[in-house]
């Protein structure tokens, strides 16, 4: 397996464990990854927020852990990696307004490099208009969004993922064991035991 390289986008207020745990979880299989956030360098920390299902009517909110980033955003060219993880929480929501992100997210789907989002990620994907005929999973808050961008909402358990063409989704956190497996499946990641 060639090592592949990889872009997350992250933000202030991105679920902890959907930043962290991709970001790690790639490194330890070989992959080079750089955590990015727009107005941010390497070495700047974003705050990270934890997301957890309580029994209300939507998930808690808690702080996370202060992330620190080891790429800057304004270096960045999507031309050269291989592909793109975006993490969930409320980062998506002021994320999907800065136009040189819906246009990195375009980079990718019109390539057809893999994607992988989680959660609130789904936002950014519909708001770069890629999702359009694709099968894409999200936080079920999201799946008005998802179906105004012409995506088709899967429903699916919390702690599970789809995959469609280059498009990786789940709705949260709890999703990553299946979610990562089907990320590195496209990938084309192999592990052996």
């Amino acid at each position: 397996m060639a090592a592949k390289k990889i872009l997350l986008l992250t933000g202030d207020f991105a679920e902890d464990y959907e930043t962290m745990v991709p970001f790690q979880a790639l490194l330890m299989v070989g992959h080079t990854v750089h955590a990015v956030c727009p107005g941010k360098k390497a070495g700047d920390k974003i705050k990270t927020a934890i997301h957890d299902f309580e029994g209300d009517q939507t998930y808690t909110e808690k702080p996370g852990h202060q992330f620190a980033l080891n790429a800057s955003f304004d270096d960045i060219d999507p031309a050269s990696y291989d592909a793109l993880v975006i993490a969930g929480g409320r980062a998506p929501e002021y994320l999907r307004l800065n136009e040189r992100v819906l246009a990195a997210v375009r980079h990718f789907a019109t390539a057809k490099k893999p994607i992988a989002a989680v959660c609130h990620g789904a936002q950014l994907l519909a708001a770069a208009g890629v999702i359009s005929g694709k099968k894409i999973s999200a936080y079920p808050a999201c799946a008005p969004e998802v179906k105004l961008a012409g995506g088709e909402y899967a429903d699916i358990a919390v702690d599970s993922a789809i995959t469609d063409g280059n498009f990786v989704t789940a709705p949260a956190w709890p999703a990553h064991p299946q979610w990562l497996a089907q990320f590195l499946k496209v990938l084309g990641t192999q592990i052996t035991l």
